[in-house]
């Protein structure tokens, strides 16, 4: 070692300056103490510093980009724990779909398809859901028959529907119809007649719909479509998602657009797998999502876990419930009895949490009644006795009816449930009509979520248009945050049991290191500390102190991922 090379390496090693700083602003870290900065930089896309602006500025160089916030909020950057990304950006894709508020709007809708439509050819409506409407009700089949005589219509809520005559007779759904593939569901009938009603429950896949007119999509155009949702979610402050029900067509879709260097969202995966065949092959198709090329640990895109459908929805009167549902006029339930449709065996959900465990995933399933749950908790309780399930994060999708056994069991395993405002905002007036207040005691229960030491993460289920207020479900953040704090419908001034409602440093929390550590990343995002990504947000108002009935109208001004500008409001 020659003289020069000895001083400096006796010489105190200087960090290299900073590539940006960000000061004279409310930096909110979202550490453990919930701290709040002046100042923050960032170096190579990660965060150098966070603190008061004297001691950040030190990192300053000739070349290092300065913002001065000007006193506004930052934010780590949000994420939604719960959407169906490709689905939603192809959904105008064919013709632009209207909103539905009422009977008449889904008839108006009916009967301008069927006169644009061949006569035989199907029209199809999907995910208008019946509590949203004025009514509050399903299409009928006569209402159906009289707008469209010559066309099978099908009205879809997922795994429930209602079906017009000639859909009813194309499906081959008669008074004489059963499910016959092993499967949960049964076709309505009418009591004095014995004929189908129209409305099908979880019986969707016997519906022989097709649109040969649809407009085809190219697999370009399907890309296009994805990208312009992308930057609809960084426009409202999302640098994370979680696609909680992933096709390979979609995983390929995100894969070629990460390789191409315009994935703009940290983006997490649950696989959907199917649960009608044997336990042998459901083994073979989760080993092959264990061993899919996107598991590997890419902070960008990863798999992370396998996702099943439990029971049916809240919003078609088909979860499953601990207590019957009670007849119902918006539900079309005539069963005193009724208790909604659990989807599988508990011994074959036990197979497959098994399985995923085994394979290093997380399991979740779409569950939304209390029974459902409480069928869930209790499996991955037997799970956890041979194999623990901790480190896997087991999952409960939705999660809406609860109770207090269920949720005292989710820091005891590691249980976590990613849960949608936007449920509460939209439904909550339908669910008091149906329920009553006292059975909605532990609807959303955040609040106790949160005191028992639970990990919960706000998302909203969006399935369909790109607009974050006017989507089904609506995706904007801040709309989640205000009713999460607020507990009040849209349709109903009176909160829904306010004592679960979130204070306004866990409604942050609740979108972002929460629903990091439900994407497996809470080490690399989802608060603003150093080493970290430098994933954040700069607002036009200060969330923390704004009146509550504004917190929804908060416009993202800027959007950065790993310190990389994604959005500008300018």
């Amino acid at each position: 070692m020659n003289f020069l090379h000895a001083l400096l390496f006796l010489l105190p090693c200087q960090e290299a300056p900073a590539d940006l700083i960000l000061t004279n602003g409310k930096i909110v870290t979202v550490d453990g103490s919930f701290s709040l900065a002046e100042a923050m930089a960032v170096k190579e896309g990660k965060i150098l510093a966070v603190g008061k602006a004297s001691e950040v500025l030190k990192s300053q160089g000739a070349k290092t980009r300065v913002i001065d916030l000007q006193g506004k909020m930052v934010l780590p950057g949000l994420i939604d724990s719960h959407v169906h990304p490709s689905g939603a950006s192809m959904h105008d894709f064919d013709h632009p779909i209207p909103p539905f508020h009422s009977i008449q709007d889904v008839l108006d809708y009916i009967r301008a398809r069927a006169k644009i439509l061949p006569k035989g050819e199907w029209i199809v409506l999907r995910q208008v859901f019946i509590t949203r409407l004025k009514e509050q009700r399903y299409p009928t089949r006569q209402e159906m028959d009289a707008s469209a005589p010559n066309h099978p219509v099908l009205y879809s809520t997922g795994p429930d529907a209602s079906l017009n005559s000639l859909g009813l007779k194309m499906s081959g759904i008669g008074k004489d119809f059963k499910v016959s593939d092993g499967g949960a569901g049964h076709a309505e009938k009418d009591p004095a007649t014995g004929e189908p009603t129209g409305i099908l429950r979880n019986c969707t896949r016997f519906v022989k719909t097709s649109q040969p007119s649809a407009r085809k999509a190219t697999e370009a155009d399907q890309t296009e479509r994805l990208l312009m949702l992308l930057r609809h979610y960084n426009a409202v402050g999302l640098t994370g998602i979680i696609d909680r029900g992933a096709s390979s067509g979609s995983l390929e879709r995100f894969k070629k657009i990460h390789g191409a260097g315009k994935l703009t969202l940290r983006t997490a995966a649950s696989v959907t797998v199917g649960t009608g065949d044997p336990m042998e092959k459901l083994r073979q198709e989760i080993a092959k999502v264990a061993s899919h090329p996107l598991r590997r640990q890419d902070p960008m895109l990863k798999i992370i876990g396998t996702k099943i459908f439990l029971d049916g929805g809240m919003l078609t009167g088909s979860a499953y419930m601990k207590q019957p549902w009670g007849v119902s006029k918006i539900y079309a339930i005539d069963d005193p009895a009724y208790r909604g449709l659990l989807f599988l065996s508990k011994e074959k959900l036990q197979g497959m949490v098994e399985a995923v465990v085994e394979a290093g995933l997380q399991f979740t399933a779409h569950t939304v009644g209390d029974g459902a749950v409480e069928t869930l908790v209790g499996v991955y309780e037997e799970v956890n006795k041979k194999t623990p399930v901790r480190a896997t994060r087991p999952c409960i999708t939705h999660s809406n009816f609860m109770s207090q056994e269920a949720m005292e069991a989710m820091p005891r395993m590691g249980i976590v449930a990613d849960i949608q405002p936007a449920w509460l905002y939209l439904d909550s007036h339908t669910l008091r009509a149906q329920f009553g207040d006292k059975r909605l005691q532990f609807f959303q229960p955040l609040q106790s979520i949160f005191k028992l030491g639970g990990i919960v993460g706000g998302g909203s289920d969006h399935m369909q248009k790109m607009d974050s207020f006017d989507s089904v479900n609506p995706y904007n953040p801040f709309l989640g945050m205000s009713v999460a704090i607020s507990r009040v419908g849209k349709f109903s001034p009176a909160p829904v049991h306010l004592e679960q409602a979130l204070t306004r440093e866990q409604a942050i929390r609740f979108y972002t290191i929460n629903n990091a550590h439900l994407m497996f990343l809470e080490k690399e995002t989802g608060s603003l500390e150093k080493g970290k990504w430098a994933d954040f947000i700069v607002l036009d108002r200060d969330i923390l102190q704004c009146p509550l009935e504004q917190m929804a109208k908060t416009q993202c001004l800027s959007t950065w991922v790993g310190g990389t500008e994604v959005y500008a409001s300018r």
